[in-house]
């Protein structure tokens, strides 16, 4: 599958291992950067997107979506885990859903521009998890240097997910990040506490990209791939 992430917000607070063990499943090994566990709030819209080969599809191919993070290693691998993804796009929703067993949840869900600005809004149906914020980059792009905070979070090429107690992985290839610090006033953010997670009350790191193209590779067996290796 090729899809296009435009506008990202990626913020970011430090939680104890202790607090993230219970909220992962435990065929995952929790990855930490200076023995800190990261949870990610990451907003953006996703436009392009397709089954290689194909034409985009109408009224499936672009939607916003935001998603709640941490880093998980498997098998020596870091990737990416996520709590939840809202996404503005019912069928989208299910088809998540169903073939990557991911925990999509609808939402109502708003981006504009202004300027460099982006005023991001999105409600969970039936749900409190709520955000609402503006943000925008600051400062030149730059490409994270490895071993910094910054390329530690971002730098991530696949994801895990638990399906049937079984551990998935599903590789996602793209360009190294073109990153910006970033500047972000945030009016409301529940959708962390949504999901029983209690961010620490202080500033998040914030990184800003303006574009990525991105392949998405089906889902496999995280063990069978692990001894094709």
């Amino acid at each position: 599958m090729k899809q296009i992430w435009h506008d990202l917000l990626f913020a970011h607070w430090p939680v104890l291992a202790s607090v993230m063990r219970p909220l992962v499943p435990a065929q995952l090994t929790l990855d930490t950067f200076d023995g800190q566990c990261w949870v990610g709030v990451v907003p953006f819209r996703m436009s392009g997107i397709r089954a290689r080969g194909l034409p985009p599809i109408s009224g499936l191919s672009s939607f916003p979506e935001l998603n709640v993070r941490t880093y998980v290693t498997y098998g020596g691998k870091p990737g990416v885990y996520f709590f939840s993804l809202d996404a503005a796009n019912l069928p989208a929703v299910w088809a998540a859903r169903k073939f990557y067993h991911l925990p999509y949840f609808h939402a109502a869900m708003t981006v504009e521009a202004r300027g460099d600005s982006i005023r991001y809004s999105s409600h969970r149906y039936n749900s409190q998890a709520k955000f609402r914020g503006d943000y925008s980059p600051a400062r030149e792009v730059r490409l994270a240097a490895k071993g910094s905070i910054d390329h530690w979070l971002t730098e991530r090429y696949c994801l895990y997910t638990i399906h049937d107690k079984k551990v998935f992985r599903g590789e996602i290839h793209h360009r190294s990040w073109s990153l910006q610090n970033a500047d972000a006033q945030l009016e409301t953010n529940t959708v962390a506490a949504a999901l029983a997670i209690s961010l620490p009350p202080i500033p998040p790191l914030l990184h800003f990209a303006r574009k990525q193209e991105v392949l998405i590779w089906p889902l496999r067996h995280a063990e069978e791939a692990q001894r094709r290796v």
